[in-house]
């Protein structure tokens, strides 16, 4: 057995690279809106994202509306529909969740976890965010020309997006395809940014299997965006060429209304491939990060080292390497091969085995655990049985021949929503009430956290579970209306006005939220340096909230991993990162 008692002597090494220069700001503009520090990057990312995820949260209520009262509303027609379908899913996957995740939690936890002054190029990184925020614009613009948006889906298929039969598919095609490549060329600079200050900028004593969870759940994902969003830049901007200049990179010889256009040679189905290439990573660039963040809350909240860490690490990096191998699974029906589905099916369902593990590892650290039910442990503990709810559906939906028959009903509405919807923004609320107290240094309202939690977890089950009954019942979805369907029974219906009602109540219900957030603000109970009594490093700076450079004048010096929770020997249940060891400690 390996000794790992700690010793000072020789557990950490001298510095090897001075200390980073800082840019100091100089006045309002500097210090807030062309700032370069991570934590108000980080702030303003996360504003932006939930400032236009509302604005797809009314496009959710659109769809619903229509699909539970057919007809009723006259600013409903069938292309405000599939303009709202389309605007809904492209921001909820990309410019809302993958920029929280990543542009909010990365540029404000990296740095404070592995001890670092602030990310290594901290220009680049404000430049990230104004072109995140010109790509979001963008986007939004689309409302505001002839045609509105574009209302191709979410997926934006040729041929069908840039033909005249599609909604937006003169200037709102363009305008999404040209903030795509923007918030792509943003990104590349974020994530550059987070995988090099986790590789170059960690502080004395912070190995890498010392780093929280959270940091590499962040890591892996920017990894893999850093080599799927490529994917999706070449087909939006081949799409882009095929709209404007007539090119046919996925445009084939084409009749429209008895018109012979002049593509020819063109495969739609190339586009699936590049497009899915980054979708299904997609996913877990947004599911990384969250695993991360829920283990590191359910430790802390749990009073319990995590358990397995390195079993978690790696299970991380599996999940990272054969999600960039399955996107065929979403492309069943396009007439592939059968022995590429098999190949396809078969690493679906092996990347159920990593992902496996950490749920096995997250109950095991809940095991016997001295758990507090704070609010930030209720979003931590809905995540887990959401997703473990959704997951077993996406087995349903690995194999071909459940998801032929499948693919085209609300089955995967339901299953995506609770993979990527549900799970992720569980995780979002979480995390917001555990480190609000860090980035304020005030407590938000527990009371108003449990009310907002159940309403937000009961209602979104409300919702989505139905819609596995719905699905199955061969409900299809992105039809503007059903028509006469023998199918159908009467009772479907009637549970669509259910979940439409549902819906529309908990998107309200998250004003409790935002006025418990703001309360909080201004007047929520102080909170101190270390509220929850955490061991990871974010929790031990000398200010709260963290000052410019996070750390005064010496960067902190790790001893230890961050889920030293019940060691033997020490005063407390818990040991900071960069507490000196104590006698007899035996700690990672």
């Amino acid at each position: 057995m390996t000794d790992t008692t700690a010793r000072p002597s020789d557990a950490i090494p001298p510095a090897e690279t001075p200390e980073m220069e800082l840019f100091h700001s100089h006045g309002f503009w500097t210090s807030y809106v062309f700032c370069q520090d991570a934590k108000v990057i980080a702030i303003q990312y996360a504003g932006t994202a939930i400032a236009i995820g509302l604005v797809a949260l009314v496009m959710s209520w659109v769809i619903r509306l229509q699909l539970a009262f057919p007809g009723a509303f006259a600013f409903i027609d069938a292309q405000v529909y599939y303009q709202s379908v389309t605007m809904h899913g492209m921001i909820m996957v990309v410019y809302m969740l993958t920029a929280i995740f990543l542009g909010g939690f990365g540029n404000y936890l990296i740095p404070l976890m592995v001890g670092a002054r602030d990310m290594v190029f901290p220009f680049v990184n404000m430049l990230s965010y104004w072109i995140y925020l010109l790509a979001t614009l963008v986007l939004a613009a689309s409302y505001f020309v002839p045609g509105g948006p574009t209302g191709a889906g979410w997926t934006l298929y040729p041929p069908q997006a840039i033909l005249s039969g599609t909604p937006g598919h003169e200037y709102g095609i363009i305008l999404m395809l040209v903030s795509l490549v923007l918030f792509i060329v943003g990104f590349t600079m974020g994530g550059l940014n987070y995988v090099v200050t986790v590789l170059q900028a960690r502080t004395r004593g912070m190995t890498l299997m010392r780093m929280p969870l959270t940091v590499w759940g962040i890591l892996a994902a920017a990894v893999m965006a850093l080599l799927a969003f490529p994917g999706l830049f070449v087909a939006g901007v081949m799409l882009l060429l095929d709209r404007t200049l007539g090119t046919s990179f996925f445009m084939p010889a084409i009749v429209e209304f008895g018109e012979h256009k002049a593509y020819s040679g063109g495969s739609p189905i190339l586009f699936q491939h590049l497009f899915w290439f980054f979708g299904h990573p997609e996913v877990y660039i947004v599911a990384l990060p969250a695993f991360g963040v829920v283990s590191d809350l359910i430790s802390v909240h749990a009073r319990k080292n995590i358990f397995g860490y390195r079993m978690m690490v790696w299970a991380i990096v599996a999940i990272g390497v054969l999600s960039m191998v399955v996107w065929g699974h979403h492309m069943y029906v396009s007439g592939m091969d059968p022995l590429f589905g098999f190949f396809f099916a078969v690493t679906t369902l092996a990347i159920a085995v990593p992902t496996a593990l950490k749920v096995y590892n997250w109950s095991l650290t809940l095991w016997r655990a001295d758990i507090h039910f704070t609010t930030a442990m209720l979003f931590a503990l809905g995540f887990l049985v959401t997703f473990v709810n959704g997951g077993i559906t996406g087995l349903y939906l690995g194999n071909v021949i459940v998801d032929v028959p499948l693919s085209a009903t609300l089955f995967v509405v339901a299953h995506f929503h609770m993979v990527m919807g549900v799970a992720p923004v569980l995780v979002i609320f979480g995390a917001i009430y555990h480190w609000f107290p860090k980035m304020t240094g005030r407590l938000m309202d527990e009371t108003l956290g449990k009310i907002h939690f159940w309403i937000t977890f009961l209602g979104a089950y409300a919702v989505f579970f139905p819609m596995h009954y719905l699905g199955v019942l061969g409900m299809p979805r992105r039809f503007y209306e059903m028509g006469q369907t023998t199918f159908v029974p009467d009772s479907a219906n009637t549970l669509n006005i259910f979940i439409t009602v549902v819906a529309i109540v908990v998107g309200f219900a998250q004003a409790i939220f935002f006025y418990n957030l703001f309360k909080s603000l201004k007047s929520g109970r102080p909170s101190g340096g270390n509220p929850w009594r955490a061991a990871s490093l974010e929790w031990q700076t000398p200010e709260t909230p963290p000052g410019h450079g996070n750390w005064g004048p010496e960067l902190p010096v790790v001893y230890r991993w961050a889920y030293a929770y019940s060691v033997p020997g020490a005063k407390e249940d818990y040991l900071p990162q960069n507490a000196p060891p104590i006698e007899g400690e035996h700690s990672p």
